[in-house]
């Protein structure tokens, strides 16, 4: 396994991460303890350094299961795990809205230690920008964590530009997560000019568009109830119909590279800027060395150019979160 470095934070991790969460939360109920903690250290074993969790995953299950999968290899891994939503740490209800004030903060990340079974958090992401908190603040208190050694890495998620500025003022950001993709595109927009000024690494998840880039899907798939994409608008039947016209040109691609959709999906977030690391999730082992051979894949100059031209005549629709998480980003 190749590997990258988080801007020039001196973090370095396999150049693919897993995302942990649907072992646990968003995509219906989640996999057994016995299966989560078998496909976690597969991941391990093929390379896989990097790992992603959140307390609000479950809540607190997938930290739970993480820290149990990790702890023979803990000197081996890195674990980034996140603060930021309104949610009780006693009984694990969740009042819908943000939370990032200190006080919390430092009680989620002791909650984390413990769940995760470590000393330190490698890396610790404010989970969604809080408005009723100066990201100052927010930053001040993970510095304390620093320098108490209870965290090493300083990361944000889904925040904006000058957000990210305020924060890397007061303690440097390790790394951003946003959502990025052939599917979604908007940190090109001014994120990752951003990030790359500031040295700061971009993690991106939903690298496969929540699966629709594998070419899983076609326009008659509907979800459960439980799975988050039912409420998605991007996934709505009528968006299914016009979005697959995406999928349709990254399987043509892929039939050329000899790959799978979801490894050109893959490799082309790969190679956009050297210290951008995806981190796929899944559930099955199969996808699972499917998505770290797309390290493997090369793009060249011209393959990234006819993928460029193609993707701007392709309009696709809806959004990517449903309506009330839309307002949580900080974007």
């Amino acid at each position: 396994m190749q590997k990258r470095m988080l801007g020039r934070s001196g973090l370095e991790v396999s150049a693919m991460g897993l995302g942990c969460m649907g072992l646990s939360h968003a995509y219906g109920p989640a996999v057994d303890t016995k299966t989560g903690i078998a496909l976690i250290r597969e991941a391990v074993e093929r390379g896989i350094t990097f790992f992603d969790t959140a307390e609000a995953y479950g809540p607190f299950i997938n930290e739970t299961l993480v820290g149990a999968a990790l702890a023979p290899v803990r000197k081996d891994v890195v674990i980034a795990t996140k603060f930021g939503f309104d949610i009780d740490l006693e009984t694990g209800a969740r009042s819908g809205g943000v939370n990032s004030r200190p006080e919390h903060i430092r009680a989620v990340a002791e909650a984390s230690l413990k769940r995760l079974k470590i000393d330190m958090i490698d890396l610790l992401y404010q989970h969604r920008v809080d408005p009723q908190v100066p990201i100052e603040d927010v930053a001040g208190t993970v510095r304390e964590l620093i320098a108490e050694g209870k965290v090493k890495h300083f990361g944000l998620s889904e925040a904006g530009a000058q957000t990210i500025r305020r924060a890397h003022m007061v303690q440097p950001v390790a790394a951003l997560q946003n959502e990025y993709s052939l599917w979604y595109r908007a940190p090109e927009q001014e994120i990752l000019a951003t990030v790359e000024e500031l040295g700061i690494g971009f993690v991106a998840f939903s690298p496969l568009g929540a699966g629709f880039l594998t070419g899983a899907m076609d326009t008659s798939t509907r979800f459960a109830s439980t799975d988050f994409r039912s409420m998605v608008p991007r996934f709505a039947p009528e968006a299914l119909e016009t979005n697959m016209q995406l999928v349709t040109l990254i399987r043509e691609i892929a039939a050329s590279k000899a790959a799978t959709p979801a490894q050109v999906a893959l490799a082309w977030v790969l190679a956009q800027r050297p210290w951008i690391v995806p981190i796929p999730g899944t559930t099955k082992v199969a996808r699972l060395a499917e998505n770290i051979a797309a390290t493997e894949v090369t793009l060249t100059a011209d393959d990234l150019k006819t993928i460029e031209n193609a993707v701007a005549a392709i309009n696709t629709i809806g959004d990517r979160l449903p309506p009330a998480a839309m307002k949580m980003t900080g974007l």
